[in-house]
This record gives structure tokens, sequence and C-alpha cells, in this order.
């Protein structure tokens, strides 16, 4: 498709801001988009991706502060717990890079993950709907959580923040601190290895239109804000269900498609 630059960095920039924490999968989409605009960089969608992370750090200044305070002893369970996620996610990444594992660019795995995804979400949420669940993060569900990362970042349109949100409501979690647990861990998990991406690709001379890309990660960051903010209001009286819909209509059109 033959648009200019700047218009393709701000559609792709909406996509990674919409998607990157709202249970749908942002990897899939780009991968989707990308197989009718002009195909970026690993470099470019790991930037977007990083200025989409930073932009909700202000949506969840309670939790920061509580991280500061680390002496307290709720407050040093929770940082506990999110170090064990992030260092599961992180061993685990490494053991992949080590492996030289790939994602996979074709459109059919990402249709497939996004239809199972969107199953699952249906069956949980209907399995989870008699069930007691507890307000607090328990080690199982942190340590789970680390482990769905993996997986996500395996099988592209699995969602970070869906499989994880999943997990931890399927150890025992309510939907909204799962969903606050899903982010705070996503949070360094994402910066770290955007980070050393960005220091791989620059020390080996990356050639970038930076121009493209300032715009691209400004979108994304605008429209992250806005789209976490929503969703935030969003889980206190809805469930994933509609998610899990979504999900299956669009792996099944793609499907067809293909």
């Amino acid at each position: 498709m033959d648009l200019p630059a700047w218009l393709v960095a701000i559609i792709l920039g909406c996509i990674e801001g919409l998607t990157e924490f709202i249970p749908v999968s942002s990897t899939g989409h780009l991968l989707i988009a990308e197989h009718w605009l002009p195909r970026q960089s690993d470099l470019f969608n790991v930037v977007i991706q990083s200025g989409a992370v930073l932009a909700v750090l202000p949506l969840f200044k309670h939790h920061l502060r509580t991280l500061v305070e680390w002496r307290k002893p709720e407050n040093l369970t929770l940082i506990l717990q999110i170090t064990v996620a992030f260092l599961i996610t992180g061993i685990g990444g490494l053991v992949l890079e080590k492996l030289h594992f790939r994602l996979p660019e074709e459109t059919k795995p990402v249709a497939w993950a996004l239809i199972v995804g969107g199953v699952l979400f249906l069956l949980i949420e209907g399995s989870l709907k008699a069930r007691a669940l507890s307000k607090q993060t328990s080690w199982l569900a942190s340590i789970l959580v680390g482990l769905a990362q993996l997986v996500a970042a395996i099988f592209p349109g699995a969602s970070r923040s869906g499989t994880t949100i999943l997990t931890s409501m399927l150890a025992g979690t309510q939907r909204v601190p799962a969903t606050e647990f899903s982010f705070l861990v996503g949070i360094p998990t994402l910066l770290a290895a955007g980070g050393l991406k960005i220091f791989k690709a620059v020390r080996h001379g990356a050639q970038e239109d930076w121009g493209m890309l300032a715009i691209a990660t400004l979108v994304a960051a605008i429209v992250s804000f806005v789209s976490v903010k929503w969703l935030l209001r969003f889980v206190q009286s809805h469930s994933f269900a509609s998610f899990g819909v979504y999900r299956i209509l669009v792996g099944a059109i793609l499907l067809f498609a293909l």
C-alpha cells in the first residue's frame, strides 16, 4: 500500500498504543498491519512499544509510590513478586535468544493464536463466575505470570497482557488486581527488553528514519495513555468476554482471507 511515510507512522503508532496493554496482542496486530503497510524494522517496533509503556507510568503513581516505600511488609511482598515474575521472563528470554528463536512472520499463526486466546477468555471468564477470588496477588500467580509472558513472547497473537491477566485470575486473583499486576510486571519487562534491543541495534549501526520513528512513538504514547486509562475503568465493572469475542472474530476473518 503506497502511503506517505508520516501516515504509516501514525497508523502504526495508533495500533501499538491501542493494543499494547489491551488483551488483543500488539505484536499480532502490527504483524497483520505490516502485511499491507511497509514493513518496519525490529528497532522501530521496539521503540514505539517503549514509548507506549513509558506513557502509562503516570497512571500508576500510587503503585510506584508503593515501590519506593519498600520497607512496609505488604509493599515489599509486591516488589518481590514483580521481581520474581520479571526474572522468570528475563531468564527465559535469554534462553530463547541463545537458541536463536525468531517470531514467525506469517499471518496464519497469529490468527490461530487470536482464536485460541479468545476461546480461553470466554471459557475462563465463565468458569470463574462462581469462584471467590482474592484481591491479593499470590506467589503462585506471580510465578505463573512470569511464565505466561514467555508464552506470549513465543506465540505472536497470544497477547502478553491477555495471557498474564488470565493466568493470574486462574491462580485466584480478582480481575482488577490481576490487570494491575499484569501492567506492573509488564512495565520493567517491556522496557528492559526494549532497552536491550535498542542498544544492540544502535551498536551495530542500525539505519532508521528517526523522524518517522519519533512521530510513531509520540502517537503510540498518547493513544496508549488513553487506552489504558479506559481499560482500568472498564475492568471495574466488565469481564474480558468482549475481548474474547473480538479475538475470535479477527482470527476467523484472517483465516478466511488467507
